[in-house]
């Protein structure tokens, strides 16, 4: 019931009829005023409802999938306001987005394994041979951080792969990307564990991490 309140608000919008709820009536001012794509607003809705029945990804392929339909289309959407309309900055977005992504579901693993569910690559547990029932009890086998490991790195790969071509993207880009940041953050936190998902330190802030943003907004860099 809630997606479809939002796919039909989604449309209302685009009909300049928006619902009377406040999200919903300023998301119609964004859309009037930076000119939206309605796709990327429909993209996140559908597969937000596709994964509404709380499953593990069948594969890391899955896991991308979602995370191109939701945090890449938001990033698209974020590009649109910045007033960017870029080949390359969409390149960015799409490997931004699915690194966000991937290292989302790493992160959310030790709470999800608290309520007894597990949403991790199905394809790279059985590789290394990890049952759900490993992660729930909060295992430290290698074989566990294997599992974390390859995940982990297929973040790695596609924060490498924006990165690649930031020179090709347009400096005005640069904001939408800054999560960068936080991401690198955490996958040299996990490297530093020896890919220990359930580390105590993995759940700790970093206070010098607003420092980094800063430095990097500077920089023009992501």
């Amino acid at each position: 019931m809630r997606m479809q309140f939002w796919r039909k608000a989604v449309e209302d919008i685009y009909r300049d009829n928006p619902p009377h709820q406040p999200v919903a009536a300023e998301l119609w001012k964004a859309v009037k005023r930076h000119n939206l794509t309605r796709r990327w607003l429909m993209r996140i809705i559908d597969e937000r409802e596709k994964n509404l029945d709380d499953k593990a990804y069948r594969s890391i392929q899955e896991l991308e999938n979602y995370a191109e339909n939701t945090q890449s289309s938001l990033l698209y959407l974020t590009l649109e306001v910045l007033g960017v309309k870029d080949l390359h900055a969409d390149h960015a977005a799409s490997h931004i987005g699915k690194a966000q992504g991937i290292v989302t579901c790493l992160r959310a693993t030790p709470y999800h394994g608290s309520r007894r569910k597990v949403f991790l690559p199905m394809d790279v547990c059985v590789q290394h041979g990890v049952s759900q029932e490993d992660f729930l009890r909060r295992s430290r086998d290698k074989n566990v951080r294997d599992v974390i490991y390859d995940v982990a790195s297929q973040a790695h790969s596609h924060l490498k792969h924006a990165r690649s071509f930031h020179r090709s993207v347009p400096a005005e880009a640069f904001p939408a990307f800054l999560q960068t940041v936080t991401l690198e953050d955490y996958l040299k936190k996990i490297q530093r564990v020896d890919f220990d998902i359930f580390h105590p330190s993995l759940q700790q802030k970093n206070t010098l991490l607003p420092l980094s943003l800063y430095i990097q907004s500077w920089r023009k860099r992501y």
